[in-house]
């Protein structure tokens, strides 16, 4: 490889990572427990400000649709990797069919969805911190499932509002 061509993959390659790093919705950056499952995290002091002025507040949740791509699906099939999930119904100041977008980890024996920012129909996107979940072990991914994928039983959640992810 030419030295100005290598010159011009490195220049690239650390653009990418400068935007990767810059940007509310990365997940680079978070360590993973044995299990493959995301470690602690903190959110960001802009999202916690952007949440209280959008009137969401710690533990409040709203069901979303899990992946933008499968509504309505009876077994959808998650992949490690970034999501966009939909709001089914106004969630604080936000609308329904508002999008939220994260990152799925698969690894460990239930699906784990951060997500990272939020992006109303009529507005841009902003950072907030919340999660997906549900109760009674509906989150663990099925047998069937194959590496760094997670099939489950439903296409709904709920998105809890967090102040740090655990």
């Amino acid at each position: 490889m030419s030295s100005s061509l290598s010159l011009k993959c490195g220049l690239l390659l650390g653009t990418c990572v400068l935007l990767a790093t810059s940007s509310g919705c990365t997940s680079s950056g978070v360590s993973l427990r044995s299990d493959g499952t995301p470690g602690p995290q903190e959110c960001s002091e802009e999202a916690k400000r952007t949440m209280r002025a959008l009137k969401l507040r710690v533990g409040d949740a709203q069901l979303v649709e899990l992946d933008a791509n499968q509504i309505g699906s009876r077994r959808p099939t998650l992949y490690d990797g970034p999501i966009e999930s939909i709001l089914e119904d106004d969630f604080g100041t936000l609308e329904a069919t508002t999008r939220l977008y994260g990152q799925v980890w698969t690894s460990g024996p239930q699906v784990v969805i951060r997500y990272y920012e939020a992006h109303p129909p009529d507005s841009e996107k902003f950072p907030i911190c919340a999660v997906a979940r549900l109760s009674q072990d509906q989150m663990r991914k099925s047998p069937d499932s194959k590496p760094g994928t997670a099939i489950l039983e439903g296409s709904t959640a709920a998105a809890y509002v967090v102040d740090a992810f655990r």
